[in-house]
């Protein structure tokens, strides 16, 4: 008996120890994850900012693509509540107007700042890195602070953004302060003394402001940017972001000019045509300095290999073959695609890209290929350039994998795509979220 109780008293030591050793570790990561709140002031007189910073914050703006997670369908620019679809649940954009209740105005630069490059609000909340302050980290205090004077300059708008709707426990912010540990390298991008000024910009923009990678490159589990695959393609809203590497699947190289052509219209005949998220970064990069886009295809052609070399090979085009292999595809190509995209067709003389040259038929992830289908697409740039319908309503999702295995087969010689209308209803799916 005596043994026993000794026993029993020995394990509820340890089962108490273990309790306080687990309280004590919470408050620790706590106190770690704690954060100051940083005074908030009267909002400032847009007469308090220099012009020529005004001016030089709206550009950057375009650069970073700001007002197109923080606007809302049909809402006012920049004052938020935009859904942003995660793996993890929806959250809604902020306000990022100088309204002093709804928005920024109260906050000073050194907290505007501190947001950007650490993911910290004014009041010491962390921010959600669908804020990419992954890359926004690397931005020079000069070019927030410009940011910083556009955004107060702008009228306030009063509009609260929805409450998030994540999973549990994701609502429970000082979690991110692990993440951030992981995933948050501060520190300038390094200059390339070997490379040119052009490049060097380049660098900087795409690795900070751009933030290419948040949507070129895979993520984890927890979401972080997986560093050593850096722009081997990821996921974006749905659709496939493709590799800007190496293993980029165009057909034929990129070079700077047709890149600089593709940034700033939506199109290069030689390469493809701009969709869904892709589009809204064209229409930004239309509206800043040729200079400044020039300078992001130099570093972006760099790393998929440089301009082409070699003698451009024949396009394929093994529309026999494919039509045996895949006669449904081949049925509803004839009915609903040929008109456009048939040999000899005439919209083919209006800068449309032929298919053979079309990168999300040559991509390994058929992702996007399939929102393309479901949703069409749109000109990005002031409504010129080719339109596409989309099919989501007329064709199901076998259909669509039929029409898709078809033009793999046909206009690629790569190998057929496995579980094509899987992978169709998946993007169906996703593409109607908010």
């Amino acid at each position: 008996m005596v043994t026993l109780r000794r026993t029993a008293r020995s394990k509820w030591w340890w089962v108490t120890a273990l309790l306080l050793l687990g309280l004590a570790g919470a408050l620790i990561a706590l106190a770690l994850s704690w954060r100051p709140a940083i005074a908030p002031i009267a909002p400032p007189s847009p007469g308090s900012f220099a012009p020529a910073q005004v001016v030089r914050g709206a550009m950057l703006v375009k650069l970073g693509d700001c007002a197109v997670c923080h606007t809302r369908d049909g809402g006012r620019p920049l004052a938020g509540g935009r859904p942003l679809a995660t793996p993890f649940g929806t959250l809604y954009s902020d306000n990022l107007t100088p309204d002093p209740e709804t928005g920024i105005g109260t906050w000073s630069a050194a907290a505007f700042r501190r947001a950007m490059k650490a993911g910290v609000s004014r009041s010491g909340a962390h921010l959600y890195p669908a804020l990419p302050y992954e890359h926004f980290t690397h931005v020079r205090d000069a070019d927030l602070d410009a940011i910083y004077a556009f955004l107060m300059t702008r009228r306030p708008v009063r509009e609260a953004a929805p409450a998030n709707r994540l999973i549990f426990p994701l609502g429970f912010r000082p979690l991110l302060a692990g993440w951030k540990l992981l995933f948050l390298h501060p520190g300038e991008t390094p200059v390339d003394p070997s490379r040119s000024a052009e490049w060097n910009r380049g660098a900087y923009l795409v690795e900070g402001l751009g933030h290419c990678g948040g949507c070129h490159t895979p993520r984890n589990l927890a979401g972080g940017e997986i560093r050593s695959q850096a722009y081997a393609g990821g996921i974006a809203e749905g659709w496939r972001a493709p590799a800007l590497n190496a293993a980029n699947p165009a057909a034929r190289k990129w070079t700077k000019e047709a890149l600089v052509t593709y940034l700033r219209t939506g199109i290069s005949p030689d390469h493809s045509a701009a969709a869904g998220p892709m589009g809204p970064v064209v229409d930004s990069l239309s509206q800043v300095p040729e200079a400044e886009v020039r300078a992001i295809a130099a570093y972006i052609v760099s790393k998929m290999g440089g301009s082409p070399s070699a003698p451009v090979a024949p396009l394929p085009d093994h529309a026999d073959a494919a039509a045996r292999r895949f006669p449904e595809g081949a049925v509803l190509f004839g009915g609903a695609c040929a008109g456009c995209h048939g040999p000899g067709a005439p919209m083919m003389g209006q800068g449309r890209p032929l298919l053979s040259l079309a990168t999300v038929l040559r991509d390994s992830d058929p992702t996007s290929a399939a929102q393309a289908v479901l949703q069409g697409i749109a000109p990005p740039v002031a409504g010129r350039g080719p339109k596409m319908p989309g099919f989501a309503d007329a064709l199901t999702d076998q259909q669509i994998a039929a029409v898709l295995g078809y033009l793999r087969a046909r206009y690629t010689d790569r190998p057929d795509w496995k579980k094509l209308p899987a992978t169709v209803a998946k993007a169906r799916k996703e593409g109607a979220q908010p």
